[in-house]
């Protein structure tokens, strides 16, 4: 199914945007970034409202986006002073966040035209390469997505990759959820359940110590459900160094497997969101670093706090931590995941 035009790159290329429907479902996806602009869901009255925070224009999307809804890569979340070591050869990135290098360069995946290999009323596949010494990585990398209504209620997203060199890897989408609509303020009164014993504590620079942490006794505890706000305050050094929560969970059950990896409720809304995943980990994040200058479609501004991220990953600065899974990638192996996120009203 054909897409409309969403706007043009600075240098002069078409983004088409394609809308997925199923039921009261609808999803909005560009080829810029393979970002989520929009996903359309009713609450319990039937109310139909988007609840991901974005961008008015594609020049928002390519200059100014805290990656909202993209797919970021080549490995998303932080590698310690954009430098890791594979195989006796040491790489170095652009360093963007401090000392460190997040989401794998200001030029990351998220900031790339994809090409659509497939689109029709409930799915739409998105493919780009990653040449050899893209933001320093190496090998080419051929990655792939794939979004799909396979039901009503339900977004899923199939990755898949393949290199023609050892590389190092890590995917997420990065959809920033106010269940209560797009532009309606905090989403600290959202109740969130994590499906995790453990998290991973980090340094002031938040790159992981290599440590994982009970859950047991600590803000980071969402194994029954609460709300975000009611801990974030809580003068743990944790939260200090986030300024908020921006934490990787270290999820139960084998990966691999598709599990169930959280759950949001807005208890005004009722709008409900689960999600599952075969990925390893989740990073929860408040979009602690929204800060009032950037405006979203609803013409309202966001500020800290107004979205929550769940991120389904590898472990962050896994090349770096030989207690990590492994996050390398090598020719002949084809890398595998998948997320879904299911909406429904609670």
């Amino acid at each position: 199914m054909p897409g409309d035009v969403f706007g043009r790159t600075a240098d002069g290329r078409t983004v088409t945007r394609h809308v997925l429907a199923r039921g009261d479902l609808r999803v909005h996806i560009i080829d810029f970034g393979a970002v989520i602009t929009a996903i359309e869901v009713p609450d319990r009255a039937g109310r139909s409202a988007n609840v991901v925070l974005g961008l008015d224009s594609l020049a928002g999307y390519e200059t100014v986006s805290p990656s909202f809804g993209a797919i970021v890569g080549r490995y998303a979340n932080r590698i310690a002073g954009g430098r890791f070591s594979l195989d006796g050869q040491t790489y170095q990135l652009p360093v963007n966040e401090g000392p460190n290098t997040l989401h794998g360069g200001d030029r990351n995946f998220g900031k790339h035209l994809w090409h659509v290999e497939v689109a029709d009323d409930t799915s739409l596949a998105l493919a780009r390469r990653s040449p050899d010494g893209e933001e320093g990585f190496p090998g080419n990398l051929d990655v792939r997505v794939r979004y799909s209504l396979p039901e009503d209620g339900l977004l899923r997203l199939d990755y898949e990759a393949v290199t023609d060199r050892p590389t190092i890897l890590n995917l997420t989408n990065h959809s920033y959820f106010n269940l209560a609509g797009e532009g309606t303020g905090s989403v600290l009164d959202h109740v969130v359940r994590i499906d995790a014993d453990a998290f991973t504590p980090t340094d002031a620079t938040q790159i992981p110590t290599g440590e994982i942490r009970p859950v047991a006794g600590t803000p980071f505890d969402f194994r029954t459900p609460h709300a975000l706000g009611d801990r974030i305050r809580v003068g743990d050094p944790q939260l200090a160094f986030a300024k908020g929560y921006d934490h990787t969970f270290v999820l139960r059950g084998p990966a691999g497997a598709l599990r169930p990896a959280a759950t949001c409720i807005d208890p005004v809304s009722g709008r409900r969101l689960d999600v599952a995943t075969t990925q390893p980990a989740l990073q929860l994040y408040t979009g602690n670093n929204l800060d009032g200058t950037l405006i979203g479609p609803s013409g309202r501004i966001y500020r800290s706090g107004d979205g929550v991220c769940f991120e389904t990953q590898g472990f962050p600065d896994a090349p770096n931590q030989p207690g990590f899974p492994s996050a390398i990638l090598r020719p002949g192996e084809v890398f595998r995941a998948v997320t879904t996120f299911r909406f429904s009203v609670a």
